[in-house]
């Protein structure tokens, strides 16, 4: 079974993200704007021990900021237009940690901290959507104080399976 484990942003944040996401990502309807921390494939088996992991990763990290900047994009790799998110220790060692200790792949790319608005895009189509949403300004900053196991259901869509809030507060 697929899983994943993300950062769900604000209502505000999300509601921005979908005003793009229902024009520009197929994936719009399948799972909300998300930060995805880390993707796996594991048996229901082995999910004990993957939350019983996630839990003690959650109570060694604490409640952190997180900034959004700009809108911006990973071409030429691939057409994904996204919102950046301001690369901070905290987000990058609670990245790293779960990414350590996890059952799974090592990340495709390097972490890139983001909210996709836009994938699967032709090259045409990537160009005019950037040219004209890297000119919005985009200024957020909100708390962050708790991250969320999903699984994919058979539909494709994605459900929370269990949330975790990070131990120490802000």
């Amino acid at each position: 079974m697929k899983y994943g484990i993300v950062i769900f942003p604000s209502k505000k944040v999300q509601d921005l993200a979908n005003s793009y996401r229902k024009r520009y990502d197929p994936h719009y309807a399948l799972i909300p704007p998300h930060v995805t921390l880390k993707s796996l494939e594991a048996s229901e088996g082995q999910m004990k021990e993957v939350t019983d992991t996630l839990e003690e990763i959650a109570k060694n990290h604490k409640g952190f900021k997180m900034n959004i900047k700009k809108v911006s994009s990973f071409q030429p790799v691939n057409n994904v237009i996204y919102l950046k998110i301001e690369p901070t220790d905290e987000l990058a060692s609670l990245h790293q940690e779960i990414n350590n200790k996890i059952i799974g792949e090592k990340p495709e790319y390097a972490f890139v901290p983001h909210i996709t608005i836009g994938q699967k895009l032709s090259n045409d189509e990537h160009s005019d959507v950037y040219g004209s949403l890297r000119m919005l300004n985009v200024e957020h900053e909100e708390s962050i104080d708790r991250f969320h196991l999903l699984y994919q259901l058979e539909n494709g869509s994605w459900s929370v399976y269990e949330t975790f809030r990070l131990g120490k507060e802000l």
